[in-house]
């Protein structure tokens, strides 16, 4: 069909505005799962230590005679001295002072918006470094400071894959001191639902109660097709809706929630109790006026925090996970 002659087109129109909302979309995750399980709690000293304590083991034989004179004295129960180091992180905005004043689009360059998107970023940082499989560090002349994240941590209710290998402490055999060495990562395999019965089973013979299963998406998607007594699907099934996720994991030894965090390693599958875990500041996260150069001002957000493992038998790891197995 003919256009009319002399008809104004958008072809030509050079001042037409562009169609650029003022809202802007966020889809970068920033849900820091692990975080926001366990507790927060306050260190003193960039080293930071707790104490440790397991009961002797159950002695089978404990009879004696009535009346006895003599009874033996036993050994001491004893705690044990752990730790971890503290580590800084940071991010710095720098925006200049036309980019500020300018009304742009969603402001995402101005300052306070910056020091949001900073902020979050952070967190994202953090929450992957937790829980990364890193040893502690004390740091030094050109060295920062290192926090052993999670998997550093766990030795007794474990599962690995051939060649796989427990961290060390720096304490020695009998678990005290920082981790000086991380977990050996062994051979990948497919998740099996006798594995994660076996870390339950050993958790629980410890004394743990362990309410949260931790994993990565391809392994969360997995546990979803296990089709074992325990596995719960969130809902009720009706002729319009097909439920296929697992969220909820009813054991021999208690109920737990299935939850997936995208910052953790895709491997790892965490057996939690987070009232034994704990994210420790010896400085809380915070907002600070740098010098300013020129025409630009810098903010820097940061804080300075350690990963405290009350007690690791409370907790668990189903580790060398390929989720596309």
């Amino acid at each position: 069909m003919a256009v009319t002659a002399n008809t104004a087109l958008t072809y030509n129109n050079k001042v037409i505005r562009e169609d650029l909302k003022e809202m802007y979309a966020l889809l970068t995750p920033d849900k820091t799962v692990f975080q926001n399980l366990v507790g927060k709690g306050k260190s003193e000293a960039v080293l930071h230590e707790w104490h440790e304590v397991d009961l002797a083991a159950v002695d089978k034989a404990n009879r004696v005679l009535e009346g006895e004179a003599n009874p033996a004295t036993d050994a001491p129960t004893l705690s044990v001295r752990k730790g971890n180091y503290c580590q800084l992180s940071d991010k710095v905005a720098t925006v200049s002072s036309t980019s500020n004043a300018s009304n742009s689009a969603g402001d995402t360059g101005k300052m306070a918006k910056q020091i949001v998107f900073k902020t979050k970023e952070l967190k994202r940082d953090i929450e992957s470094m937790l829980l990364d499989n890193v040893a502690a560090n004390a740091g030094g002349a050109g060295v920062a400071r290192a926090s052993a994240g999670l998997p550093a941590f766990l030795t007794t209710n474990v599962s690995r894959g051939a060649t796989g290998a427990n961290p060390t402490t720096s304490g020695g055999a009998g678990g005290a001191g920082y981790p000086n060495a991380a977990a050996t990562d062994g051979t990948l395999r497919a998740l099996t639902e006798a594995m994660l019965k076996g870390v339950l089973q050993s958790c629980w013979q410890n004394g743990a109660e362990p309410r949260t299963i931790m994993c990565g998406g391809l392994v969360k998607q997995k546990i979803s097709t296990l089709t074992g007594n325990g596995m719960v699907r969130n809902g009720v099934a009706d002729e319009e809706t097909l439920y296929t996720a697992i969220e909820v994991y009813v054991s021999d030894f208690g109920t737990l929630q299935v939850l997936p965090n995208r910052f953790q390693r895709a491997r790892d599958v965490f057996i939690l109790d987070p009232d034994y875990l704990s994210v420790d500041w010896l400085q809380t996260v915070k907002n600070e006026e740098l010098a300013k150069t020129g025409h630009a001002s810098s903010r820097l957000i940061s804080g300075e925090y350690t990963l405290m493992v009350e007690s690791e038998k409370a907790n668990g790891i189903i580790a060398d996970i390929d989720g596309a197995l």
